[in-house]
């Protein structure tokens, strides 16, 4: 049974339900910390004043959405890892070399899980200084800003605060920006970091029981509306040892001829084409969260290369135009949630339907396309 990231797509989902409910919860602390009082006089005063109350409650949050999320990546991670391994059980039981990996009670590679906990640990140990940060600045900044418009006559107090409370909704809780300089909501950034280690985690488990029973050659899947980074790998068998490069490798037949005269012959090989290493094909693009191809072993004189799969009317930027929409649907959920009148409540749940029906436009211009409702949630909690 092949491996791919998919395969533990719903472990993601669910920790990234945990992002999407904190931040539709800090979004309606922000909106209710600003609309109480907003027609006093000091207003502006007392806003400034109960800063500290709404950091505690950002904090409560974010601690809280630290443990959980911690505490969910780690069941995840132990969860993709023994998928991993029972894929390559699944994969090769119907061989000898598979036999002796099928009776093994092997625990979920410890040193393996512990190694991914921690890098996602530390990925995402700024986004929680960044959420605190982010709400309190947005938070002076309206108070600021609201209390100008209304001394120079222009927007009233409340219309100044939704105004300013639409365009962080727009954005995201955190607007938060990596290291090639893409911003970032706080439900899709941790989406992307849960998806992107489950997804390594199940292919590590795969290769891992792969190693173990020998087997060093494996061989990426095509799959339909692949993206430029995982094209020049589709089809190809890659090394699982440490040598990069391509290079062609004459290795032993993975099933040889048995019997009497099987003892006395010498082992059958083939040459094999090796475009690179997995590391190296990694490291390039392939695997990338949101990925659609798949791993197996490649057993050499056994495994053919898959046939390409042509994708007639659908092509990568189609899927990467489903994702914008998906974008606009979840910020104008964050805006209707911001909402702090029912005509603004309303303005924003037209705008929802309109980019919900240019998603089922799209997905009907194109057959291959599937509309994911999850990915237009900004969370569970109302």
């Amino acid at each position: 049974m092949p491996v791919s990231p998919a395969m533990a797509e719903d472990l993601a989902a669910a920790i990234a339900t945990l992002y999407a409910d904190a931040e539709l919860a800090l979004l309606e602390k922000l909106r209710d910390a600003l609309m109480a009082g907003i027609d006093s006089p000091l207003w502006a005063e007392i806003k400034l004043r109960s800063i500290g109350d709404l950091r505690t409650a950002v904090e409560d949050v974010t601690i809280a959405l630290q443990q959980d999320a911690d505490g969910a990546v780690g069941r995840a991670l132990a969860e993709a890892y023994g998928r991993g391994r029972q894929a390559a059980v699944a994969e090769l039981g119907a061989l000898d070399i598979g036999r002796e990996m099928q009776a093994r009670a092997v625990l979920p590679g410890a040193p393996a899980v512990d190694r991914l906990a921690a890098s996602y640990a530390q990925d995402t140990r700024p986004l929680y200084v960044r959420i605190t940060r982010a709400v309190l600045d947005v938070y002076r900044s309206i108070v600021t800003r609201a209390s100008t418009s209304t001394l120079l006559g222009g927007l009233t107090r409340r219309q100044a605060t939704q105004h300013a409370l639409d365009r962080f909704a727009q954005r995201g809780v955190t607007g938060f920006t990596d290291s090639a300089g893409r911003s970032w909501e706080l439900a899709a950034y941790a989406e992307m970091a849960v998806r992107s280690v489950t997804a390594r985690a199940a292919v590590e488990g795969h290769i891992d029981a792969l190693a173990e029973l020998g087997v060093g050659l494996v061989i990426v899947s095509d799959a339909p509306l692949e993206c430029p980074l995982c094209a020049p790998w589709e089809g190809e068998v890659l090394s699982l040892g440490p040598e990069q490069g391509p290079r062609t490798v004459r290795v032993e037949k993975a099933i040889q001829p048995t019997g009497l005269r099987a003892a006395f012959r010498v082992p059958e090989t083939v040459a094999v084409h090796v475009t690179g290493s997995l590391a190296e094909a990694r490291g390039a693009g392939l695997f990338h969260p949101n990925c659609r191809h798949s791993l197996s072993a490649y057993l050499p004189g056994v495994t053919s290369r898959p046939p390409h799969h042509a994708t007639p009317g659908t092509t990568y930027k189609d899927t990467q135009r489903q994702r914008a929409i998906e974008r606009n649907i979840r910020a104008w959920k964050r805006r209707q949630a911001a909402a702090t009148t029912d005509a603004d409540r309303r303005r924003a749940s037209v705008f929802v339907r309109r980019w919900q029906a240019q998603a089922r436009a799209n997905v009907a211009a194109h057959p291959h396309l599937r509309r994911k409702p999850a990915r237009e949630q900004i969370g569970t909690a109302r």
